[in-house]
């Protein structure tokens, strides 16, 4: 029940994070956005590691390595190839593009793990790509790649590092806060030299107030949920929540007036379609061990 309560809240968050992006990205560029998100993120894993009660303990090198890469990947490198992906082409498609992430994980159990029903997870990821496929060729121009291709490519990038970070996290038994901590500090550094190489014109009112929320809410508070629902109740069982995350976060797109064409909406089908099903045969397999 914690673990379902977690991932929860890390969907509820997800899926505001495209709207709210789209927002700001309509008036500030994608380095100045970053920069706020891993500010409000760091504030919230250091006050998060503030009041854990477990002890810091000294760490060896080489054994600190694998987290710190885990967590830079998962989530530096997720953040920033989605936001560029927000920027160059069509939001809520790279929204659907990055959330392939489950079919990428399913495509992982099957080819590392011994799943109950392989055919039928590749079948439901191979759907799932089909669907992207479509969602790409389906442009407002009926022509293929809508935005600029170095946009997919990140999109997919963003995809590949929530896969890993995915199936990594569980399999570590460094907290959640002692492993996002420094990925977002290291964040922070980083878009701050992306920023100023670009010029400092910083926001303020409103769109600081929500890039800080971006950076505190989906990318803070929502990694933390999704980081302590698979360490508590394994992928299996809380994917099938987590999938829900494009459905919610295409409805909100939809609602503030973001469109599909007819082929696209048929990708989204395929994508969403898929991503429950794998959330389901993986729930279902872990249940019947």
């Amino acid at each position: 029940m914690s673990a379902l309560v977690f991932a929860t809240g890390a969907v509820a968050l997800w899926s505001t994070n495209a709207l709210v992006g789209k927002s700001l990205l309509a008036s500030h560029p994608v380095s100045q956005v970053q920069f706020l998100q891993f500010v409000g993120a760091a504030l919230v894993f250091a006050a998060i590691r503030l009041m854990s009660r477990e002890k810091a303990t000294a760490i060896a090198a080489s054994t600190a390595l694998a987290p710190l890469a885990v967590g830079f990947i998962g989530l530096v490198g997720t953040m920033v190839l989605q936001y560029i992906a927000f920027a160059s082409m069509p939001v809520i498609e790279a929204n659907l593009v990055a959330y392939t992430w489950p079919l990428m994980v399913a495509a992982a159990v099957i080819a590392f793990e011994n799943p109950r029903r392989p055919a039928l997870l590749g079948l439901a990821a191979a759907l799932g790509f089909v669907g992207v496929a479509l969602v790409i060729s389906g442009g407002r121009d009926r022509t293929w790649f809508q935005g600029d291709l170095a946009g997919y490519l990140c999109a997919f990038g963003s995809a590949l590092c929530m896969a890993f970070y995915s199936v990594m996290v569980g399999r570590l038994a460094t907290s959640p806060d002692r492993l996002l901590l420094p990925s977002s500090l290291v964040g922070v550094a980083l878009t701050l030299i992306w920023s100023a190489r670009e010029g400092f014109a910083w926001p303020t009112g409103v769109d600081l107030a929500l890039g800080l929320y971006l950076g505190a809410g989906p990318m803070g508070l929502g990694y933390y949920f999704w980081s302590r629902a698979l360490k508590l109740g394994g992928s299996g069982k809380v994917a099938v929540i987590a999938y829900l995350t494009p459905i919610a976060s295409t409805l909100l797109l939809t609602l503030s007036g973001e469109r599909l064409t007819t082929t696209a909406i048929a990708g989204a089908v395929l994508v969403i379609g898929s991503c429950i099903a794998v959330g389901l045969e993986r729930s279902e397999a872990e249940n019947y061990v």
